[in-house]
């Protein structure tokens, strides 16, 4: 009989996730515009925005090396309330300057979770179905970035900021009520300690390096285009849907899922890496050529199949290419690759388009292709070594 790994806690650690990733998601598309209608200039509304990714990056480090010492439910409780409280501030600031502090505080309760949630869902299944619970991790962010910021833009523009933002409170308040009920914390052992010299504070855990690099590389076209798809079509009078862009990408992502579940666990890497690097190739190619609806929906498609896929891949395998004792350490390694991409992918993007015309925003940042195939050609035995270390 093969056991479900899908046990109560793994479902409420998912819940959970899904419940924090919402609640971030939910304020991203807001806080610009928010913050200008508090008073700020676009400048500082800039700065309040992008404040939490740069202290993302410092910020990393600290919860993967605490994650490897502490409960995992204490330090996502922690990050729950941080949130809570961030996104509280948010509606109770009276003014523009404000929205920093609180913006950094949602920022450490948000890195907290994310190096937790991940660890801590390895942490409940055996270690051969990492993939497969990192596959669904994986699609509980994709959902909850789909949806929030749909309805994020929708219910700011009927119900006005402070009240819209309310529903991000209440989604950071039921992440921290959902992991009440989960029964194994996840302590980290301690058995062999007096063998073992006490580790210690370590920046990024050096086996996941590899894996570091190609999370940026993957990741900045798609941040790329989260920040920046709508003002793209605007430039090139393209008459497409461009809200349902991210709803297709989820659904897509959602089948994928589902239909290779179990091969996340059995397939090496560097079959999982081709399959993205084509799709990544195709999706950034019909962004850049796209004139209807069909060639949008296309690359919505393509983009799961490129980035969507190899988010999770390269999450596993960040998890298996680390010692138990370091789980933590590799789960924020992985994360600041991703991090670095979410800070770059706008900021590149901003200077693409200020510098380049509108046709060309696409087809260049096809450069990033032959570097990541080159990446994977340096490290491909590790890489694909992963999969037999459970």
């Amino acid at each position: 009989m093969k056991k479900s790994i899908y046990t109560k806690d793994v479902i409420l650690v998912m819940s959970a996730s899904f419940f924090f990733m919402f609640s971030v998601m939910f304020i991203n598309p807001l806080i610009n515009g928010y913050a200008i209608h508090l008073g700020a200039s676009s400048a500082f509304a800039g700065l309040v925005v992008g404040i939490m990714s740069i202290a993302s990056m410092f910020l990393r480090p600290v919860a993967g090396n605490l994650t490897d010492k502490f409960s995992k439910y204490r330090l996502s409780l922690i990050g729950g309330i941080l949130i809570f409280l961030g996104v509280l501030g948010y509606i109770l600031a009276p003014s523009s300057g404000w929205l920093l502090l609180f913006r950094l505080i949602n920022g450490a309760g948000f890195v907290l979770c994310t190096v937790c949630m991940t660890t801590w869902l390895a942490f409940l299944v055996p270690r051969q179905y990492v993939g497969q619970a990192m596959g669904f991790y994986g699609l509980m962010n994709a959902l909850s970035m789909a949806v929030a910021p749909a309805i994020a833009i929708n219910t700011y523009k009927t119900i006005g900021y402070r009240e819209s933002i309310i529903i991000a409170a209440v989604a950071a308040l039921l992440m921290v009520i959902s992991i009440q009920f989960v029964g194994d914390h996840a302590v980290p052992r301690t058995n062999n300690q007096k063998k073992k010299p006490k580790r210690g504070f370590k920046i990024i855990q050096m086996n996941v390096l590899p894996v570091a690099i190609l999370t940026t590389l993957f990741s900045l076209p798609y941040f790329t285009t989260q920040a920046d798809i709508v003002t793209y079509v605007e430039r090139r009078h393209v008459n497409v849907a461009v809200g349902s862009y991210f709803l297709i990408y989820a659904i897509v992502l959602l089948a994928i899922r589902i239909l290779l579940k179990s091969k996340f666990d059995t397939v090496r890497f560097g079959i999982w890496f081709w399959i993205s690097i084509v799709s990544t190739t195709l999706y950034i190619l019909l962004l850049g050529f796209m004139k209807t609806n069909w060639e949008m929906a296309l690359a919505a498609a393509g983009m799961a199949a490129g980035y969507g896929i190899i988010y999770s891949i390269l999450q596993s395998t960040a998890l298996l290419l680390a010692p138990i004792s370091e789980q933590g350490l590799a789960s924020s390694t992985f994360y600041l690759g991703l991090d670095i991409g979410m800070a770059l992918g706008p900021i590149l993007g901003g200077i693409i388009a200020s510098s380049l015309p509108a046709e060309l925003f696409y087809p260049v940042e096809l450069v990033l292709i032959p570097v990541a195939i080159l990446v994977y050609f340096i490290y491909r035995k590790r890489l694909n070594g992963a999969i037999d270390h459970h």
